[in-house]
């Protein structure tokens, strides 16, 4: 590989490009090396305990919020390009709000309206009584994938419509000319041809359920990285921690392969030219209130509900709001900025060296660095964390052998440390703006000021920056509302005395106070609204191409 040529063999910008890759390189490596040294008595031990519990619940959630995110994805994507009922418009956009509420958001939530005590249940014993009606036990499997559902169908709804916009309405007439159903249109057209992009969005979902923390504890649904939680700060088993890392890692590369061959090996291109359709199928009668009744109740579960809870539970709680939150609230912003401008400069390096040295060694740099979002935050907190001691050892030994300084925790338990892991896995979220915006910008006008004696710093400074500028500006804000949601890593690498918002929840949630935790998870919603603000603005404009 190109990573193990001699230095000297490598270009400045192909150095610079590994040297972005490291941060995802190292605690990759790391983890991975942990199958040269299998500790039998750690995995005996799990295999004796909470193996198979963990496999047979990562096997429902791959296999339930596959299907869930698929059904609901792609129905309601069909239902909003291709269709018209009362309300159609206004689910367009409004089905993409529930990605500005994190899973755990939405579970504790559902959990307080369900739960006994909760609102509903409260309801109905003044209905039947205390003991005059049955109620299911909202803490089981299909509740947390219901959940996991109503979260992440976004990511299959966003692609799969882009997807059927990009069709245009010319296929699906020739398919109508041809004696197909609008039914028999849409299974054999429509949806064959977005397959690519269906794929993509599933495999995201899938991945996000396998890494999420927050939401499983919640539940108290035993997952990888809840043990991974547990091995490392219950039983302070590093090792047993970083073997269970590296399965769930495994696992996460067969979602990879299995997105993959779910693409296959087909290529589709739309013709130049094409719209969205105009003319949709007329949904009238009971049909159309039953797509109304359909979208609305998935919008209404998924955003609307647990926002009014949340904001129930705020004019409740409203004393909470004091300097101690205020101190959330700034360690929060703090480390989402610093890691955001770190990201966005190892994206805007990975970017320029791709486009001046776009070949060989510089793009699997790029793909290694980007690798770092598939990579669940309690499996990368492990393998930074080796990453630390590793660098701090090495830092001991020699300051104490050459200046006799004793050693001590530089890294770990610092903000570098969980900073490092930020970067790692939200590198890649910084990285598509920066290379979008730079496939926009003409290789003639960055010639042409070369051409007129520009060096290639005042080449960025008076072309790549201004006209990234809305790039840079996209990528910087996703990632700090990334890093503001992100819950394992902060509790696994955070310093002493810096927790979050996202802490704060996790704290309030795992004690069952559930109204505590309501005005920290307010303020994460409002900041997760941003970027889908951006993504709403997006659709809205592809859809009146």
């Amino acid at each position: 590989m190109a990573a193990l040529l001699p230095l000297a063999a490598l270009s400045g910008w192909q150095v610079a490009a590994w040297v972005a890759a490291l941060p995802v390189l190292l605690p990759l490596l790391i983890i991975l090396s942990a199958w040269l040294q299998p500790e039998w008595a750690v995995w005996s031990h799990l295999a004796d305990t909470v193996l198979m519990e963990l496999l047979r619940n990562t096997l429902i959630l791959v296999l339930g919020v596959s299907m869930g995110v698929l059904l609901l994805g792609i129905s309601l994507a069909w239902l909003t390009t291709y269709c018209r009922f009362p309300g159609y418009s206004f689910f367009s956009w409004a089905l993409i709000l529930p990605m500005a509420l994190p899973g755990y958001v939405l579970a504790f939530t559902t959990l307080g309206f369900l739960d006994y005590g909760g609102l509903l249940q409260q309801w109905l014993g003044r209905l039947f009584g205390a003991n005059g009606y049955w109620f299911p036990n909202p803490r089981s499997s299909f509740m947390v994938v219901a959940i996991f559902s109503l979260t992440l169908y976004p990511y299959v709804y966003l692609l799969a419509r882009s997807a059927f916009l990009s069709q245009g309405e010319r296929l699906l007439e020739a398919a109508r000319l041809l004696g197909r159903s609008p039914w028999g249109a849409f299974f054999h057209v429509a949806l064959p041809i977005a397959r690519p992009a269906i794929a993509a969005g599933t495999a995201l979902a899938v991945m996000e359920a396998l890494a999420d923390f927050g939401t499983v504890s919640v539940f108290s649904f035993n997952t990888f990285t809840t043990a991974i939680y547990k091995a490392w700060f219950g039983l302070f088993n590093l090792p047993a921690a970083t073997q269970l890392a590296s399965l769930l890692l495994l696992f996460i590369f067969i979602a990879l392969i299995v997105e993959q061959a779910m693409r296959g090996q087909a290529r589709y291109v739309s013709a130049v030219g094409q719209q969205a359709t105009k003319n949709r199928i007329m949904l009238n009668g009971w049909r159309g209130w039953a797509a109304t009744i359909g979208a609305g109740s998935v919008f209404f579960l998924a955003f609307l509900l647990p926002l009014l809870q949340l904001l129930l539970w705020v004019s409740k709680r409203s004393s909470d709001l004091d300097s101690r939150y205020w101190a959330l609230v700034v360690h929060t912003l703090l480390l989402g900025f610093l890691a955001a401008v770190l990201a966005l400069a190892g994206a805007l390096l990975l970017g320029v060296a791709k486009r001046r040295c776009g070949k060989g060694s510089v793009t699997v740099a790029v793909r290694v660095a980007t690798i770092g979002y598939a990579l669940p935050g309690s499996v990368l907190a492990v393998g930074v964390m080796l990453v630390v001691i590793g660098v701090e050892r090495s830092l001991s030994l020699l300051l104490g052998f050459f200046a006799g300084a004793p050693s001590g925790n530089w890294l770990s338990g610092t903000i570098l440390a969980l900073l490092f892991a930020y970067v790692t896995r939200f590198l890649a979220v910084a990285y598509g703006p920066v290379a979008s915006g730079l496939e926009a910008i003409r290789p003639s006008l960055v010639e042409a000021a070369y051409t007129l004696g520009s060096t290639h710093a005042e080449a960025t400074r008076r072309i790549y920056l201004p006209m990234l500028r809305p790039s840079l500006l996209t990528a910087l804000l996703l990632v700090l509302v990334e890093v503001m949601k992100e819950m394992p890593a902060t509790l696994l690498l955070r310093p002493f005395g810096w927790d979050t918002l996202a802490v704060r929840i996790y704290e309030m949630t795992s004690e069952g106070e559930w109204e505590r935790a309501a005005l920290p998870a307010v303020m994460l919603v409002l900041a997760g609204l941003l970027p889908v603000i951006l993504l709403v603005r997006r659709s809205s404009s592809l859809s009146e191409c």
